[in-house]
């Protein structure tokens, strides 16, 4: 052996090539609830708020393909309840409601200050592991679904 080689530590790895799904639903929810916060800062500083996205566009007339920058559609998770005058916060797993505790799926806020105070905490809770209860569930509903659609 080189002696190069001799002083590098050398080590038989293997590449995992999974992710614990756990761990991947959290995950493709945090980066869900990061554009909520976004749009959330955006509509307290009065800004318009847009997600980009590369799409390949086809073109009539020469039938070539080239990469296009378009926007995004998002729903934002929020409304204005009409008989408190206050914001309801909402987790949408799919496009479906999640259930934050047994019969509440949202978070009251009185403004958007709050709005972004309450969607990190909600941020931090998904992180941390206290609605992986919740998310299983969601993920389950929205799995059954599929598998009805196959059925079909």
């Amino acid at each position: 052996m080189s002696a190069i080689l001799s002083s590098l530590k050398l080590v038989n790895a293997k590449r995992q090539n999974s992710i614990d799904p756990v761990v991947f639903r959290r995950n493709k929810l945090n980066e869900k609830l990061k554009v909520q916060i976004a749009m959330a800062q955006a509509m307290n500083k009065g800004e318009t708020f847009t997600v980009k996205r590369m799409r390949n566009v086809r073109d009539a007339v020469t039938g070539q393909t080239s990469l296009v920058e378009v926007s995004k559609r998002v729903k934002q998770w929020w409304f204005v309840n009409n008989d408190t005058k206050k914001i309801a916060v909402q987790i949408f797993y799919g496009n479906k409601v999640m259930d934050l505790a047994k019969g509440k799926n949202a978070v009251e806020v009185a403004n958007g200050d709050e709005l972004v105070n309450v969607l990190s905490k909600l941020q931090e809770a998904v992180l941390d592991g206290s609605l992986d209860a919740q998310i299983e569930q969601a993920a389950d509903s929205v799995k059954a679904r599929f598998a009805k659609c196959a059925r079909q």
